[in-house]
């Protein structure tokens, strides 16, 4: 690690914003919740977005912008706020209360038009930071068997 990374502040520019879906923040339910990522049309073209609509999901890193600042969470805590699930910490659980308010989600790609992504399934709400968009490739898929613990697939069943 360089000297200067350590300290290093890292500052991103939203490639585009989150319209329509939902406009509340709630934890379930995510599934059939259809939204665009609208792009930036001061910093891209329609081109940037070119041989998008090969795939079926993309992977989005978006800003928890609704997130304040004093309720950043940085240590453990019980997921959900729920005491019946283990106390664990911020790294071992999806929480939007993180460190950087970074959150990741997978959706389906339903169509592209112009600078605007139709998808569904992605679980941010309307005006959120996009930070950056990938086509999801199978290969960067889990290598191998994956494992959780009971209460990640207990949170995550009615996720979606």
């Amino acid at each position: 690690m360089s000297e200067n990374s350590a300290t290093a502040e890292v500052i991103s520019r939203p490639v585009g914003h989150v319209v329509g879906g939902r406009e509340e923040v709630r934890d379930d339910d995510w599934g059939q919740v259809s939204a665009v990522i609208r792009l930036d049309g001061t910093q891209y073209e329609p081109d940037a977005l070119a041989g998008l609509d090969s795939f079926s999901h993309l992977e989005v890193v978006y800003h928890f912008d609704r997130v304040p600042v004093a309720k950043i969470e940085s240590g453990a805590r019980h997921p959900r706020g729920n005491t019946e699930w283990p106390l664990v910490g911020i790294f071992a659980q999806r929480g939007k209360n993180r460190p950087n308010r970074i959150g990741v989600s997978r959706c389906r790609l339903v169509k592209v038009e112009g600078l605007d992504i139709h998808v569904e399934g992605l679980d941010a709400v309307d005006g959120t930071p996009v930070l950056d968009i990938k086509p999801y490739m199978s290969e960067f898929g889990p290598q191998g068997p994956t494992t959780q613990p009971d209460w990640a697939t207990e949170i995550m069943r009615r996720y979606y």
